[in-house]
Order: C-alpha cells, then structure tokens, then sequence
C-alpha cells in the first residue's frame, strides 16, 4: 500500500463485511461462540456483548490498517496524556462513525432485538469526571476522525469517580463499579507490562568516563498492565487506540502467609498495589489520599512513557536522538507533569543519554495545556512527600530548577523576586514543588483553552514565563465533537440539517453556515421548534422517572449542567429562582412564561460547599414544586448522577444555557458550545469561550450579563465589599433572609446561615455584584422567550453559526501551532 486510496481499497477487500446479512451472522455467532448462550435464553446484557464484539472486530481492523498506513509513511506521533476520559456510551458511537447504524438496527430487527433498549444498558465508561475528560475523548475522536496518528494514555479506573444519590436533598456518593461485567471494547495486553517503582532510595556511582550514574533502589514495585481501547473515526474507515493502565501486583499472593493461614496477609501487598488504579480521584482531604493520587499520576506517566519509548525504538526502530521529529508529547492539564522528570530519568539513568542532551529532547517533545487561572487549583506536592514518595525525581526536579534559575539571572540579574516567583519550587511555608511551573519550563509550547483564558495566562498566572519565552504560549480554543452532541445525541435535529444542506456538516462543522437562511422561514422555525419540544418531552419523562418531578414540555428550559463549584456561580442562579419565586407568591410575577430549571453535576467528595449547595437547589425545589401559590409556573429540578450519557439526553431539550461563571474564571468551557450547537441560547458572562460565541452568533443572540475580567479585578483591587449590595438592593436581600432564616429549611432554620454570611463578609466569586445585572439580564430572557417567533429565530441561528466550536478546527490547530505535524499526514 503506497498510497491512501490503496490502503482504502485493501480494507475493502481484506475487512470483515458491514452489511445488514453479515451482522446478523455475526451478531448470533459472536453470542453463542464468545458469550456462550443459546439465543433463546440470553439476556439484554448477553446480546449487547455479542452486538459490541460483532462491532469491535470490524473496529480492531480498522485501527490495525490505519496503523500500518502511520508506520509506513513513517509519521510523528502524538500522545495525548491524560488523567481522565468521559467517551460515554460506546455502542452507538461505533455503529455511527463506522457508518453501520442502519444495517446494525435492521440486523437487530431481524433477531427480534430492538437497538435502544439494548443500548441503553451499556454503563458509561468511567474514566472521568467533568469537562477536561470529555475533552480528552473529544480529541482522541478528532484524531480518528482526521487520520493523525493519535495515542491517548490514561488510567483504566475500577471505580469511577462516584454514583452520585440524592437522598433527602444530599448527594450520598456510592462506588462506580462501570467494569462489574466487564468492557467488551478493551483488549487486555498481557504483553505490555512495565514496572512502576515508588518510595526507595538513590545511591551515586562514579563510572570510568567520570560521569556520576544514580541507581533508584529498593521501595516498593507495581507492574501497570495495558488494556486498549479502539477509538472510531467518523467515516474514513480509520481508528486510533487509548491505551489504559490497571496496577498489577508483582506478585499475587505470599505463599508462606496462606500456608500459616494469615489469609488476609498473604494478599495484602496484592490488594495495596492494586489501590493505585482503583478509584478516579481518590479523596485527597486526607494524606493517605495525597499520597495515593501522587502515586497514580507517576503511575500512569511512568507506564505511557515507557511505552512511548518501546514503541519509538523497538517497534518503530528510531533513535534517542530522533524524539523530537517522531514524537510530541501533550500534558492535559498539570496531573501528567511528573512525566516531565521520568523522561529525564529515563533518558539519563537508563539510556545513558547526557543530562543537557536529554533536556533539549524533552524540551522538543512535551507541551502543556493549562486548563485553570486559578492559582490554588493548580497542583503543587509537598517537597517532604516526593523527597518521599519519588526521591530519584525530586533530584531531577532540584537540577532542572537549579539551572532553569540561572537562565532567570541571566535576563534578570539581581531580582530575587521574579526568581521565587518562577521557580519550581514554592519557598514560602511549607516547601512545595510547582508542577504547572515544572510543565511551562519543560513544554515547547503552552497553550490556553479560549482567547480570554490564553490573554489571562500571559497577563496573570504566566506573565514572568511570558516575559521569558513569549513565542511559547499559544491559544488553541476548546472544541467537541459534533458526532456525539448533534449526530448521536440530537438525532431529529441532525435529520433535518442533513434533509437541508447534505450530511457533510459531521465532518466539517462550518457548513451549518449554510443554514442561516432557513431562520427567516416561517415553516422552518416551527419545523426547528418541534424538535426542541420533541427532545424536552423526552427529558421531562427521564425527569420524572429519576425524581419523581413532572414538568411542562411547554415551559422555558432553564439548564446549568456543570461540575458543582462556587467559581460556576450555581448559587447565582439560586438566588434568582428565589426572586422569582417570592415575585410569584406576592402577586408581581404576572407575565411570567413557566420555567424548569434543571441543576445537574457532582460535587467532590470533601467539597462540603459545593454539596451544600446541592442540598440548598433540592430544598427550594421541594418547597418551589409543591407550592400552590406557584402553581406549576416554576418548577426546581436536580438532576442525579450526572454523566455524558445524561447529558445527550438533557442538552439537545435545553431552552436556555447558563454559563454564569465570575469572569475571569472558566478557562473555556465546552457545555456551552454544546447546547449553543443544539438551539440553546446562551445566557453568560463575559468569560471563557462565552466571548467566541458571542463573536460568532452575534451579539443580538446572547444575554450577556456582569462583570468583565478587568472589572472584576478592579472590584477587588479597591476592596470589594458584597453587604453593600445587600444593604443597598432589597429584593436581594429578602432573598438572602429566606434562605439564611430557614424559610427553605424550616426543620433546621440555621442550615445555611453560614453561606449567607460567607456571602455577604467574602463573596469570593462576586455573585452579590452580578446579581442585579443577572436578574435583568433574565427579565430579558423572558420577555424574548414569549415571542416564540422571534427565540426560535435567534436560537436557530446559533445552531447555524456554531461551526468554529468544532473539535476538528481545535486538532487541526494543535497539529500547525503545537505539535508540528505536516497537514499531508491525515489520509
């Protein structure tokens, strides 16, 4: 195969047929000969196996072609490091980008299977927890779907992070057992093991050549086991892989203990070693729990990079020396940038390779994508505990910042300051190691996630780094895949696109330009409006059968779906649903269109703030709904365990879509091109990837509200001072007194006292001084809702005018701006 219209054509000839026969075939063969049932006994579980085995076949094959293809043209590689992966539901995504959906549903027809009902129980795959795994997923489809030759690596989690229950209005968090059957998508790589080594010690040697040679001794050893994962593209017949770490023991079980019968003993090393991929984000309120998360982040980064390097040498046949072209290593975020000394390590202690050779390798091959400007969010590891943990590593760490300081001198002689500002090591109280700093130093390029999120990094976070190496940083705005939130999850929407303007839209986002015209149709608006009120009837039935909550198809959609943090200002949207709520009781609420607001998201663990505030939303939800007074107008809903598979069924139904962070604060957010792409209308501030939008559909389809950045820290600067607006607003501060006097909690009236007075004394995020301009803001949302003419017009539109926001434009800018991959290596 020397071309790739040949490599398409042997694929065709060599690959299993998709053809509605062939499937069925395959389906009966796969649930008697893997499974091992009779068709007349099996369950919905036994045939959603032998359904995904009969897709995964044909997927191996193509990711098996598009491999070869990458190996023979000889292209670099990316490799996508990554502590969390939301790809959701696997079944129907497959069966949608390898184009055999239609044949699979008629192949099912055929057996008396209906395709639904069997999807439906597939688990979500747990591998993450908010929007940085679902971006993961959503590059690794993009690669797929543009022929990059892509790797993802991450951490093949027992538990995800949690089932999250509400009960009585708290969120109780029980174990995520996603793999209790198994994963019919993942290949067990028995062959790739490596060892993983922790705690010890380093002892120097003084070899002939005079170079001193550091050997990391004794400490504890766990083996990371690869299982893979085929990751589809959407329609060129091509697949990449996401290759998964699980801890195995070195050894199963202590033979003399079992034979003296100290059961639990004999397995004990087995069981500890195993923790380190039980569970995402173990609770790290403890230290046990600090120590276990830093031990799986050098896990998985020891595990990959390993790996990267067998591939690089021993498979692919290249040199040390030839990293740099081949490769190109991407941090997601600040968890994989250990990853940057066990590279050092690697390179100098195992493949002998000089120190100042070593660095300018890994200076070429890693880049880091920053995902916070909060600085407390960004992680830092007590000096004590790697000295500890990673002794080996925390030297490297020391020399990497020893002589990243003396390039600090040189362009800043004598400014002590600035030095402690960039060094990898944190001086004041107790000493802790940087690891963004660790990342910006060691990274080719650092990029940002939105252009406001990019300009904060080099004016705040960055700025002494941007001063440094100014042509490093570089913006790359956050993307999705339109496959996921509009082909799959909005199918009517994506019909009725595709009946307009071809199906060319999946793979190039920007044709949905094409649409703009239909909005001035009368026809059409009511055409669009019908699958909005198709896709809300489908989620007021899911709405009901998880909460007991009926709600109106009719009403305004009001949707926050989000992580559970004080920076995503859900009590901001609290406090209004109160305002409307006392409007309605006391008579001055009368043109008021019927609103649901639908809150979903988890909370961590120790975040007791942000779990507070779940059972704050379940508490006027429970007075709101059952109030006569209201009469049904408003209804309060929170939505339990939220996943990616929640989501394509809460997104495409969404009216409105609240992105109210503090600006300043998001760095991108991709829930909002989501539901902006389904016909949401977007209500924000100026924040994050919010600015694009609003450059994008215009800011006559948008309610913008608050604060800008600037604002915001001016506010703070000359001392903000949040009682002044309860003071000075009475309606905000009834609605203050409601919640802090108990009317929403009448069985322990002091239950949220403290927020409030966190509140008016803090009010870290700002809500009290947006809270006036938000309430406005939805005064306007309201009256536009009620000229269903006029809304259905401005939410077409932004449907329309969603095409930048396609994670296809994001890949293609990190392969030009970031990872050097000529544009000729896609197929």
């Amino acid at each position: 195969m020397n071309t790739p219209a040949e490599y398409l054509e042997a694929m065709e000839s060599e690959c299993l047929p998709c053809d509605k026969h062939s499937l069925k075939r395959s389906i009966r063969d796969e649930l008697v000969h893997t499974v091992g049932k009779d068709p007349a006994q099996a369950t919905r579980l036994d045939w959603l196996y032998a359904v995904s085995n009969s897709v995964r076949k044909r997927l191996i094959e193509r990711r098996i072609f598009a491999r070869r293809l990458h190996t023979k043209a000889d292209l670099k590689r990316v490799y996508y490091l990554s502590m969390e992966y939301l790809p959701g539901r696997m079944l129907v995504n497959n069966l949608k980008n390898m184009g055999m959906y239609e044949e699979c549903v008629e192949a099912l027809s055929e057996l008396g299977l209906n395709i639904d009902e069997i999807a439906e129980i597939e688990p979500d795959t747990a591998l993450g927890n908010g929007g940085l795994g679902r971006l993961a997923a959503c590059i690794l489809d993009s690669m797929s779907t543009l022929c990059l030759p892509g790797y993802g690596y991450g951490i093949r989690y027992e538990f995800g992070m949690f089932q999250q229950h509400i009960e009585n209005g708290q969120q109780v968090e029980h174990p995520d057992n996603w793999l209790r059957y198994g994963d019919p998508w993942e290949f067990p790589r028995t062959d790739k093991i490596y060892p993983v080594r922790f705690y010890g010690y380093v002892i120097e040697h003084h070899g002939n050549n005079g170079r001193i040679h550091y050997c990391w001794e004794n400490g504890e050893e766990v083996m990371a086991m690869a299982y893979d994962m085929p990751i589809s593209g959407y329609g060129k017949d091509s697949a990449n892989n996401l290759r998964l770490w699980a801890a195995k023991a070195t050894r199963d079980f202590d033979l003399s203990y079992f034979n003296e019968g100290d059961y639990l003993r004999a397995v004990q090393q087995k069981s500890e070693s195993e923790t380190i991929s039980m569970v995402l984000y173990p609770n790290d309120a403890m230290a046990v729990g600090r120590e276990l998360r830093l031990k799986q982040e050098y896990f998985f980064a020891s595990a990959s990079l390993q790996d990267i390097l067998d591939r690089h040498m021993n498979l692919l046949g290249h040199t040390i020396a030839e990293l740099p072209e081949k490769c190109a290593i991407q941090l997601n975020d600040t968890h994989p940038a250990i990853a940057v000394a066990e590279m050092m390590r690697l390179l100098v202690d195992q493949h002998a390779i000089l120190w100042d050779e070593a660095w300018r390798i890994v200076r070429s091959v890693f880049n880091y994508t920053n995902h916070t400007l909060m600085p407390e969010a960004l992680e830092t590891w007590p000096v004590e505990l790697m000295e500890r943990v990673l002794p080996r590593h925390m030297q490297i760490i020391y020399r990497i910042n020893q002589e990243f300081l003396v390039e600090v001198h040189h362009v800043w002689p004598g400014d002590d300051e600035i030095a402690a500002r960039l060094s990898l090591i944190d001086e004041t109280g107790t000493r802790r190691v940087r690891m963004a700093h660790l990342a910006v130093v060691a990274s080719g390029r650092i990029n940002g996630v939105a252009a406001l999120h990019t300009e904060l990094l080099k004016k705040t976070l960055f700025s002494d780094f941007y001063r440094l190496w100014p042509d490093r940083f570089v913006n790359i705005t956050n993307g999705i895949t339109p496959r996921l939130w509009l082909h799959q999850a909005n199918p009517n929407l994506a019909a009725w696109i595709s009946g307009h303007i071809g199906d060319e839209w999946v793979r190039d986002l920007g044709e949905l330009r094409r649409l703009v015209p239909l909005a001035e149709s009368a026809d059409e608006r009511a055409a669009f409006r019908a699958i909005k009120r198709e896709n809300k009837t489908r989620l007021s039935v899911v709405i009901e059968e998880r909460t007991g909550i009926a709600t109106d198809p009719d009403a305004m959609f009001d949707i926050q779906v989000k992580r559970i943090h004080e920076y995503k200002r859900q009590l901001l949207n609290v406090l209004h649903i109160v305002t409307l709520y006392h409007r309605l009781r006391s008579g001055n609420a009368d043109g008021l269109h019927p609103r649901v607001f639908v809150f979903a998201g988890k909370a961590a663990p120790a975040y007791l703030r942000a779990k507070q505030t779940i059972r704050l939303i379940n508490d006027i939800g429970d007075v709101v709904n059952n109030d006569p007074a209201v009469g049904g107008r408003l209804k309060v809903v929170f939505f339990p365990n939220y996943d990616v598979s929640s989501a394509t069924i809460i997104m495409p139904a969404a009216d409105l879509s609240e992105q109210i962070s503090t600006a300043g604060t998001e760095a991108s957010g991709t829930g909002n091109m989501k539901l902006a792409l389904s016909g949401a209308m977007t209500l924000g501030t100026l924040d994050g990837a919010n600015i694009e939008i609003r450059e994008e559909v215009g800011e006559e389809n948008i309610f913008i509200f608050g604060m800008n950045a600037e604002e915001v820290a001016a506010r703070r600067a000359e001392g903000y001072r949040p009682r002044e607006h309860y003071e000075s607003d009475e309606e905000l501060r009834r609605v203050l007194d409601m919640i802090g006097g108990g009317f929403f909690s009448p069985g322990d009236p002091f239950r949220y006292r403290d927020l409030v007075n966190s509140l008016l004394d803090v009010d870290t995020f700002m809500l009290l001084a947006d809270y006036r301009s938000y309430v406005m803001a939805q005064e306007a949302v309201d009256a536009l809702y009620r000229d269903r003419e006029a809304w259905t017009r401005k939410a077409m539109l932004n449907t329309a005018l969603s095409g930048r926001f396609s994670i296809d434009r994001t890949v293609r800018e990190y392969a030009e701006k970031v990872w050097k991959i000529p544009s000729g290596c896609a197929i």
